[in-house]
């Protein structure tokens, strides 16, 4: 099998020729269509994420086919199309397990970050967490983003509540998946990105943005909730002044810089910051189901897996919009 591994946190990845792995009790051999390049495989790939295993093949938005099965596996069969996502894997025996609650196991694997991912032909997935993908989306390489960008930003967008006022601070890969979303639930959906960046403004505007700014310009009505994707703390207070009494603000990345002090008068008047942590089986088979109803339309950039390097620069910088795919 071919893959890009990741030997040192802040260096290039390399491609690699490995043996073909094999299945272990539980687990199933995907042989790998398409896979979504996230802004968490940057975390890693950078170091921000301390490391966890080295080597690491990065990856968490696979969309590929069953080529080997272990034993032990039961509802999936050969040649089916299926999905993997960030969380790879839970105990199923600590407390939040046992309140459904899996997304916080304490002893979890996360794809591309603790078990290898799908920046390669071929890779090994708990069969459990391995989601089959509904017909109607063919392409493997649009579907791929909904593996992370999507089933984070519907947690994220669930868990913002019912408001009819939604604020979304970065527009990326989740963003542009959740606008969608936010809009055929019939809110009113205002985008903030970089100050300058009008290009993101614009392409908010195509997908049925009500209104798109600066992250330093303020709505033209307060928000009920905002979602922050863009891993940058000083969004936090931002947000904060832009919804109402009553509003939550939302975290959705797995990482984010510092959030600087901020004055407690623009947290009173019981708004809410909350954060969402990885996924659950739960979010993905919600989300899968709906994706079709909506009609959601994925943009993206392919790249050939030994492109990874420049797929991981381009999202760095900014130089598409939408999200990128790696091609095996």
């Amino acid at each position: 099998m071919r893959a890009m591994q990741l030997i040192k946190p802040g260096e290039p990845l390399q491609l690699a020729e490995l043996p073909d792995a094999e299945p272990g009790a539980g687990e199933v051999r995907i042989k790998v269509s398409a896979c979504g390049v996230c802004r968490t495989d940057l975390h890693v790939v950078d170091g921000e994420l301390a490391p966890r295993r080295s080597p690491i093949i990065p990856g968490h938005e696979i969309v590929g086919a069953v080529d080997a099965i272990g034993a032990g596996v039961t509802g999936l069969r050969l040649g089916q199309r299926v999905g993997v996502g960030w969380l790879g894997g839970v105990c199923g025996a600590c407390r939040y397990c046992a309140a459904d609650r899996e997304n916080l196991c304490d002893a979890p694997s996360f794809t591309g970050y603790t078990r290898h991912g799908g920046f390669a032909s071929h890779t090994i997935a708990d069969a459990r967490f391995a989601y089959p993908l509904p017909d109607a989306f063919a392409d493997d390489a649009a579907a791929a983003p909904l593996l992370c960008a999507g089933l984070i930003g519907w947690r994220s967008l669930v868990a913002a509540g019912a408001g009819a006022a939604l604020g979304l601070y970065g527009f990326g890969a989740a963003a542009h998946i959740i606008l969608q979303a936010a809009k055929w639930q019939g809110r009113r959906v205002f985008v903030f990105t970089r100050p300058q960046d009008r290009d993101s403004q614009a392409f908010a505007r195509t997908l049925g943005a009500d209104w798109a700014g600066g992250s330093d310009d303020a709505p033209p009505e307060p928000l009920d909730a905002a979602i922050i994707y863009a891993p940058a703390g000083p969004l936090v207070p931002a947000a904060l002044r832009a919804v109402c009494k009553g509003g939550r603000v939302v975290c959705a990345g797995i990482h984010m810089s510092d959030i600087p002090s901020f004055p407690y008068d623009i947290l009173w008047g019981e708004r809410e910051i909350v954060s969402v942590a990885n996924l659950t089986r739960k979010d993905a088979r919600d989300f899968l189901a709906l994706a079709p109803r909506i009609g959601l339309k994925t943009h993206i950039a392919r790249y050939p897996l030994e492109q990874a390097n420049r797929a991981l620069a381009d999202l760095r910088a900014g130089r598409f919009q939408g999200a990128a795919v790696l091609i095996p």
